[in-house]
């Protein structure tokens, strides 16, 4: 007698380095509460995005992907579609989609877990983001998604950079005014992640009061340096855990669903 043969659809992230991912076990613990028995997560590190053609074609049974620093905005000419509605108009891609064709589409979930997971915060605050101006630390991948979400929420908005650019200014820039006047103040860098715990944005944080809201994208640790500095001047703090999980499950749904289509 031949054995029942269980097939597997894999999922996985990609990036460099990936030591401080918790998507495995996200999805690992999804499929077990779950009952999921067919699917399986895991980490795919690539040290440059040449490599993912290859990684594509050693895993057939590969069906989607998250994409992760620093390739968010890199990958995009590695793949064969975009959807419009979210990694097009944004210009940064955190998932693939992999048709049965081996075909692949960007989209971007980033989107969706910071807006839904700031305005929770906010509204369970009695505030809400388009009563505030914002600055936003960084401007890789993960900050076009924030960039775009506070944009519809008709949000007002700096960019602080490292280096200075035609839409952003450098930290060295950031005076007493522009602080107090920007009292949501958003980490989209991947300073303070594990194990680098005594990083964090340069900004002079003598300036934060209890007026101020810091929202930092990094999740692990569960409380950054930077959101220490904020909880030390009286700030409210807060950190990208909820915004992990909802862009998580929203990229199960582009995965697992017939239809190639997104909403927000």
């Amino acid at each position: 007698m031949i054995p029942n043969t269980i097939f597997m659809d894999l999922y996985g992230l990609i990036g460099f380095p990936l030591t401080h991912s918790f998507s495995k076990r996200y999805f690992s613990d999804k499929f077990l509460r779950e009952g999921i028995l067919n699917c399986s997560y895991d980490l795919y590190e690539i040290p440059t995005l040449e490599d993912l053609p290859s990684l594509l074609k050693k895993n057939p049974d590969l069906r989607g992907l998250n994409v992760t620093i620093p390739y968010k905005q890199d990958v995009i000419p590695f793949l064969d579609d975009l959807d419009d509605a979210s990694a097009e108009r944004i210009g940064a891609v955190n998932t693939i989609k992999i048709f049965a064709d081996g075909s692949t589409k960007g989209f971007n979930t980033d989107y969706y877990g910071f807006r839904q997971s700031i305005s929770e915060w906010m509204d369970r605050r009695g505030e809400a983001c388009c009563n505030f101006k914002a600055l936003v630390l960084g401007n890789g991948g993960a900050a076009q998604a924030v960039k775009t979400a506070l944009e519809d929420m008709k949000t007002e908005y700096i960019v602080v950079s490292r280096q200075k650019s035609g839409d952003s200014i450098t930290y060295e820039e950031l005076t007493q005014e522009i602080m107090e006047s920007h009292r949501l103040i958003i980490n989209t860098t991947p300073l303070g992640t594990f194990p680098n715990l005594e990083t964090c944005p340069e900004i002079p944080y003598q300036y934060i009061s209890k007026a101020h809201f810091l929202y930092d994208l990094v999740y692990n640790p569960t409380t950054t340096l930077f959101m220490k500095n904020g909880v030390a001047q009286g700030a409210a703090v807060h950190n990208g855990l909820k915004m992990l999980e909802m862009q998580a499950e929203k990229a199960w749904d582009i995965w697992t669903s017939e239809e190639d289509m997104w909403s927000v």
